[in-house]
């Protein structure tokens, strides 16, 4: 049986409709199921604007549906991706809600520092929520959740995780670089490691500080020297000596 809502019998007036197009303004004739359509007059081909391409934002098959994806969907799949990947962290830590809140409040601050700084946040924010996803297994191979073995077993499980959400190659491949030296800045760094790098050094002294305080000269000291950006060192000072920035 064919499902009713493709079936032309039972569409009702609204299932065509027109759209301006958003190049020239003339009107284009769209059937509800039509997922783009050719402007006759300058030729542009837009998205229909009555459909929901929610799935097609993040479905690694999109392309095989509806073609080739236009550069508005494309930016809604990265944007989306973070959400997902957000959600697959939460699930492999399960119940361990320090590591989860721990890659919840980096993800925080690297959405502030990185719209500063600029940089891919795509990559960004899927390395802020996996930075520490190989915590369990360094727990579970070396009794230790030591920088060097969270390093090692972290870009197995990233890899894992984000291929399954259909992100591109290059970008799952940045995002294993950072998480397996993101304690260890090299010479040279990506603005989008620096991003991720002065996020954790935040939460970590955040942390280190609601444990054992530290008095302001001390912390300034630390934001002085170990900040890789200016975003950062200006976001560390306004939420560790509570400066108004």
């Amino acid at each position: 049986m064919k499902c009713p809502g493709q079936d032309t019998r039972y569409w009702k007036p609204e299932a065509v409709f027109e759209a301006k197009c958003p190049k020239c303004g003339n009107a284009v004739e769209f059937f509800k199921d039509d997922t783009t359509r050719k402007c006759g007059i300058c030729g542009h081909r837009f998205l229909n604007p009555g459909m929901d391409f929610g799935c097609a934002a993040y479905c690694p098959y999109a392309e095989q549906c509806i073609g080739n994806l236009p550069p508005e969907l494309m930016a809604r799949k990265e944007d989306l991706l973070k959400d997902r990947v957000a959600i697959e962290m939460k699930k492999y830590f399960k119940r361990d809600f320090r590591r989860i809140g721990h890659a919840t409040k980096v993800a925080r601050y690297a959405e502030r520092i990185g719209k500063s700084e600029g940089g891919n946040m795509a990559v960004i924010l899927a390395s802020a929520y996996l930075h520490d996803i190989g915590i369990h297994e360094a727990e579970r191979k070396y009794n230790s959740t030591a920088a060097r073995y969270q390093e090692e077993e972290g870009p197995p499980i990233a890899n894992e995780i984000l291929t399954r959400l259909g992100a591109k190659a290059e970008l799952i491949a940045e995002v294993c670089d950072i998480v397996g030296h993101h304690h260890h800045p090299r010479d040279e760094e990506t603005v989008n490691f620096k991003v991720l790098y002065d996020s954790d050094m935040i939460v970590n002294l955040e942390e280190n500080h609601s444990e054992t305080p530290m008095d302001a000269e001390r912390l300034e000291k630390i934001i002085r020297k170990s900040f890789l950006t200016e975003s950062g060192s200006r976001e560390a000072r306004k939420v560790l000596l509570k400066e108004a920035v």
